[in-house]
Formats: C-alpha cells, structure tokens, sequence
C-alpha cells in the first residue's frame, strides 16, 4: 500500500540510534532519569520528528504546525534530544539537562522549553489534552494533527479512558495516540502488576481505529502513521509492541532501568553497543 525509498528507512534508523546514544549520555550526565522508555521509544521518536511532523523550528508557536504530546513525560531525555537534532535549541544545551538555570527540565515544561506543547510528568492526562488540541483544530478550521505517545503503565490510570471517550465521542480523525507498549514498568512487568490485556478490544470499545506494529520497524512505523492520517471520523491508536532499553544489553526488558543512570562502565558499553549496531 505505501512505499518508502530504503534510504529513508536507513536515515531514519540513523536518527534512531542518535536519540538512543543522546539519551543515555544525558542520564549519565545528569545522573537520573528514565533510560529505558526512552530507547523502547526511539524509532517512534524519530519517524515523528525527522518525517512526519509538521514543524518550523525557527517558529515553535507556528499555528499550523502538528502537535506532539510526550504524555509519559519521564521519558524526557528522548524529547529533548529529538528537539535539539531537529533545531529547535542547540545540541549544546543538552550538556546542561539537570542544571538549575537549563531550560530542561526533568520532566517537559511547555512554558520553558521550545518545542514542548504540554506539561507532562503526572501521567495520564495526555489523552486528554490531545484531544482538546484535536477539537480546537476543527473549531479553527485548522488542519493540524495531534499525536500523544504514552506508556503502556500509563494505561493503567482511569483518565486515559477519559479522554478516549471524549475524543471518539467528537470524532476525532485529526488525533492519533501512541502507545509505548514495552511491558515493563517501575515495579515490574506490566502483565503482572495490573494487565491491560485486551488492550486492542479496549481502544475498539471506546471507538478508536487500533492498529498493532513492531514498534522498532521503521517502516510499520511509517505505514501506521501514514494510515492514521487516511482515516475519517474516529481517533487513531497505534499499538507498538517495543522492547524496554531496546539497544543496550544489559537494560532490556529490566525494570530495574526504569528509572536509574548508567555508570562510568556501563554508559562506556551502552555506547559501545549502539555504536557496534550502526556497523
């Protein structure tokens, strides 16, 4: 159904492994954050912001531009690599994440930092706001999309479903969620601690076109989006089954990489790993 020239396939691929790279040496850096929902997310990442989106990084408050909300805010690292290789601020800033007078902050400021549409951290509420943009666009006779990357852990809240039914209930063709599905959370599998199995009949019953991907395949990436963009007078919600702290060994499927920092040794083999990947 569509065709995507391998050479984007490889660029894409390319930005991935940058993000994953940026990522893990800012955690480093900083000495917190959430490594591994931000590498499971790192192709999603990079075919919304080096294809798919809509952007002038010189105009971040552009009207017409699409909106990207980062509902599971802890996964910051990953946006804000995104937005500096996308131009919105200098790469440079990234060496800064964790400073009191950087723009980063540990979890997305929409008031502080360019390219941030919402303010994230208290998961759930992602949804939600999509959708309000979504409605807002219509009202406007805009044609901007909006598109809302959550975890898999943050299904579990109630307010997801809120807004679910809010935006079925406008026919919301212009709004398209993500989910990070890794199965893996703070505390451990997600299967085990509070299941979301059937997820897919739970999208369907709130009236959600679902499609279900590898979410680490580029061009299942790619054709998802593409279909959410075809699809008329319903809400969109990718499934995309991806792996916890995807490229580095020692982090996958380990909640323990939830939300710790690499040390000296293992940023020197995270680096190394994803390095050797590109080879």
């Amino acid at each position: 159904m569509y065709h995507y020239p391998q050479a984007l396939i490889v660029e894409l691929e390319e930005r991935a492994r940058q993000l994953r790279l940026d990522s893990v040496e800012m955690i480093h850096r900083r000495g917190s954050g959430h490594p591994g929902g931000a590498l499971s997310a790192a192709e999603i990442m990079a075919a919304l912001f080096f294809h798919k989106l809509r952007l002038d990084p010189k105009r971040p408050d552009w009207p017409e531009r699409d909106r990207f909300i980062l509902s599971k805010g802890h996964a910051s690292a990953i946006l804000y690599a995104a937005l500096a290789r996308r131009g919105f601020f200098p790469q440079e800033d990234l060496q800064a994440w964790g400073k009191l007078e950087c723009h980063l902050q540990g979890h997305p400021d929409r008031l502080k930092t360019p390219g941030v549409e919402m303010t994230t951290g208290i998961l759930g509420h992602g949804v939600a706001i999509g959708a309000g943009l979504a409605l807002v666009a219509r009202l406007n006779a805009m044609d901007y999309r909006v598109y809302v990357l959550l975890g898999d852990g943050e299904c579990q809240g109630g307010i997801v479903w809120e807004g679910a039914m809010a935006a079925a209930k406008y026919r919301l063709s212009n709004l398209t969620a993500m989910v990070d599905y890794n199965d893996v959370q703070l505390d451990g599998p997600v299967h085990q601690i509070m299941p979301l199995e059937p997820l897919a009949d739970k999208w369907r019953a709130c009236n959600w076109q679902v499609l279900e991907i590898n979410g680490h395949n580029l061009r299942q990436v790619l054709e998802a989006l593409d279909m959410a963009g075809e699809t008329h007078h319903r809400p969109t919600v990718i499934l995309a089954h991806t792996t916890k702290g995807k490229g580095v060994s020692y982090m996958e499927n380990q909640a323990e990489w939830h939300g710790i920092a690499p040390s000296d040794e293992q940023l020197r083999q995270a680096v190394t790993e994803l390095t050797e990947e590109v080879a």
